[in-house]
Order: structure tokens, then C-alpha cells, then sequence
């Protein structure tokens, strides 16, 4: 049994079509589109807001996006317990919407970054991360407001409910600024919600699944939803 994907495309988005072909042709689950003014979706087990610039950003990353008719849609179905991934400016969009707790930044050097970067699995117990067996994972970033930032009391909070799921790291682990490529708060690079089914995150997984580009850690994310679904 294959799960389905539904993966939602907004006015700007541009890694819609990879996130898609990473799910459907490479690892041969089942998706499709949705687009940005649906109301309604049945049968998907699995809803991604991929990376792009929604309604070009030009107010501020995800802000726009957030009042689009299909988040209503997707604020129910996280509520009712559907996994939910929101990736790049997807994740910035979960926290405009409020489903996922902070605010994205600029980033520190004011500059764009593209390249790969390591990422150490903080929780491996979540159904984002069951499937990973290797630690750190490799994938790669591409944003230009990737510098998560939440208040003390919020960061605490994270940690304590084991929220945080990926941190910036070296390729053997290290956490420290050295590795952060954005100035994030506590090198996070990815999070979850309490209840362990809306997760956000800024490296790109869909471009680190195809052999060809001689990387596939992004591979085991996408794995560990199927498993979390139908095990």
C-alpha cells in the first residue's frame, strides 16, 4: 500500500515539480497536485507545501500564502492528525499560519545560500525520522530567510518536548556556529508540533532522493512518513 501526497502549488512556488518527482517517480509513492484555491482534498494521506517564493514574498515569506483557500483545509487536517511537511518557504508558511510556534528571519550574512550542509537528527523517534539510520544526514539549503528565531521561553519548550528534530551540524555531528549557515537560533534547522505531525523544515529534502545527483538522504524523510503510516 503506497500513501498519497498531495502536494500544493501557490502562485510562486517553484519546487513544487521537484518535490512531486522525487515522490512519484523516484520513490514510486502516490501524489498530486494541489492547487492553491482548492477547498477540499480526499484520499491524501500526506500534504506538502513545498519551497518557493508564494506570491513572490514580497511582503514577507509565507504571509501571503497563509491566507490562501486551501489552508483552511490544511489547518483542519493537521488538526485532525494529517501529516503535514512544509519544506523551505513551506515551513515559513506553517508559521505564518500559526500551526508551528516562531518566526523566520533574514539571514544573518544578508546573503542567499545555496549548497549542501549537514543535519543532525536530534529525535529519530517521530514519524519523520523513524526510518533515518545514519546520523548526520546530508541534503541541501537554498534560501534567503532560513534564520529560525523563537523567544527563550518557546526554544525551551521545543527542547523539553523533543520538537526540535534536525540542527545544523558538521559532517560529524558538531553542532556549533561554524556550521549554521543562516544564523539560526540553536542551529535549528527543522521542527515539529506537540503532536507530532506537522513538521517544518529548511534544507530540501526532495533534491537529496534521486541517485543521480549522487545523494539521497532526503530519501529517509519522505521513508519515514510511509513507515508512520502503515506500520
Amino acid at each position: 500500500m503506497k500513501p498519497k501526497f498531495g502536494v500544493v502549488t501557490f502562485p510562486g512556488s517553484n519546487c513544487d515539480y521537484d518535490a512531486f518527482y522525487a515522490i512519484k517517480k523516484v520513490l514510486d509513492f502516490d501524489a498530486e497536485f494541489l492547487w492553491h484555491k482548492d477547498t477540499s482534498f480526499n484520499g491524501i494521506d500526506v500534504i506538502v507545501l513545498p519551497g518557493g517564493f508564494s506570491y513572490g514574498d514580497y511582503l514577507r515569506t509565507g504571509a501571503i500564502a497563509k491566507f490562501s483557500p486551501i489552508m483552511d483545509q490544511v489547518t483542519e487536517f493537521a488538526e485532525k492528525g494529517g501529516i503535514v511537511l512544509g519544506i523551505c518557504n513551506g515551513f515559513q508558511i506553517l508559521l505564518e499560519a500559526g500551526l508551528l510556534p516562531g518566526t523566520m528571519q533574514v539571514n544573518e550574512s544578508l546573503k542567499f545560500v545555496c549548497k549542501d550542509i549537514y543535519l543532525k537528527v536530534e529525535n529519530k523517534n517521530t514519524p519523520f525520522t523513524n526510518s533515518i539510520d545514519k546520523d548526520p544526514i546530508k541534503i541541501p539549503i537554498k534560501h534567503g530567510e532560513g534564520n529560525y528565531y523563537a523567544d527563550v521561553k518557546t526554544v525551551t519548550e521545543l527542547e523539553k518536548n523533543g520538537q526540535i528534530i534536525f540542527r545544523y551540524s558538521s559532517k560529524n555531528g558538531k553542532v556549533s556556529n561554524e556550521y549554521n549557515p543562516n544564523g539560526s537560533i540553536s542551529n535549528i534547522a527543522g521542527i515539529m508540533n506537540k503532536k507530532q505531525n506537522v513538521m517544518g523544515l529548511m534544507p530540501h529534502p526532495e533534491n537529496a532522493c534521486d541517485p543521480i545527483l549522487r545523494k539521497t538522504d532526503g530519501q529517509l524523510i519522505f521513508k519515514s512518513i510511509a513507515n508512520s503510516l502503515f506500520n
